[in-house]
């Protein structure tokens, strides 16, 4: 069986789209027909080559989407033949398969535990959690990574409370979802920063009480006026050194928590006052939003069908799979929030 997939060869050079053999499944793999992949900035990352050297090339991208299961391997039982079902790169329960080598003309092309930017994939057990019949497909493919990232960084990594301000840096795919869990969690003020007025927009529509334009001199200023004290939590979700400085700075003393959510350009390193932590204040790391699927995504899909959860916000702009260099284009130039491959276009 052959698949069409995009392949990552150099990372000074735009994805090729190519026609890859899959292998056959091994014990705890699944076969799965791709309806919808998302794009991140990951990927973006990956592609540019700013997470320093990359020893897998050539190799598959994508972490989140949405598909058919067509195949399992021996041993899988959390998966069934024609299931629809959610992928994405937060391992939850089932085999943990480490990753699959796909085969092409041009030699072994190499692949993780997931990979979603092609029509057919390979994926681990782990990776997969079983859709309700009533979400789409399409707005599945945004709850692999986006939505569970957001919104567990503010309700699992930071632990947000009713009441509680919020200011979330970054108002893309990840920073709207945080504003989403800020919003859910009963949090008030909650602030969000970015330089894209069509992002500011897109976070007052899915719940954010104050939104503040980071290319006005005195942004900060403005910001700190909102809550005097201090805010609760801080979640950073632009990849850029500067606001992940100013997270730790503008939480409040004596408990205030700042989460790094965003993937800076490797190498570059952060400064930071220690008087911050003498203050009491609080710097956290978070794993994707630290979920567990088995636990947390079924939440998710309870907000997305009582309506707590928006994706039209979002603006999610689809291309197809001849199209994955535009939408990364886009992604980063900042056209769009988050991207979607279609897999069943051409």
């Amino acid at each position: 069986m052959k698949t069409e997939t995009a392949v990552l060869r150099d990372t000074t050079q735009p994805l090729s789209i190519e026609e890859l053999d899959v292998p056959q499944l091994k014990p705890g793999q699944v076969l799965v027909k791709i309806s919808y992949s998302g794009v991140c900035h990951t990927q973006l990352s990956e592609c540019r080559g700013r997470r320093g050297p990359d020893a897998f090339l050539p190799h598959c991208l994508g972490h989140e989407g949405s598909g058919l299961v067509v195949d399992v391997g021996p041993s899988v039982t959390k998966v069934k033949n024609g299931q629809r079902v959610l992928l994405s790169w937060m391992k939850g329960s089932g085999a943990d398969v480490p990753g699959t080598i796909y085969g092409s003309a041009l030699g072994n092309v190499n692949s993780g535990a997931i990979t979603t930017f092609g029509r057919f994939s390979v994926i681990s057990e782990n990776r997969l959690t079983v859709l309700p019949d009533t979400i789409s497909l399409k707005d599945a493919a945004l709850l692999g990574c986006a939505v569970p990232t957001g919104i567990g960084a503010v309700m699992n990594t930071a632990q947000a409370q009713s009441g509680q301000s919020v200011v979330v840096f970054g108002a893309g795919g990840i920073g709207l979802c945080a504003v989403v869990g800020a919003a859910i969690a009963g949090c008030d003020p909650i602030v969000a920063v970015d330089v894209n007025p069509v992002k500011l927009t897109a976070a007052t529509q899915v719940g954010a009480t104050h939104t503040i334009n980071a290319g006005d001199p005195d942004f900060v200023t403005n910001l700190k006026q909102i809550t005097k004290s201090g805010f609760d939590v801080a979640v950073e979700a632009t990849g850029r050194k500067e606001p992940m400085e100013l997270a730790l700075q503008v939480v409040r003393n004596q408990g205030g928590r700042a989460v790094i959510l965003g993937n800076a350009v490797f190498g570059e390193k952060i400064s930071i006052d220690p008087r911050e932590f003498n203050a009491g204040k609080q710097l956290r790391g978070s794993w994707g939003g630290d979920n567990n699927p088995d636990r947390d995504f079924p939440k998710y899909f309870d907000y997305l069908q009582a309506g707590k959860l928006q994706l039209a916000p979002f603006q999610a702009s689809v291309y197809s799979l001849s199209q994955v260099n535009q939408a990364l284009d886009d992604l980063e130039s900042g056209k769009v929030v988050r991207p979607l491959l279609d897999m069943e276009t051409n």
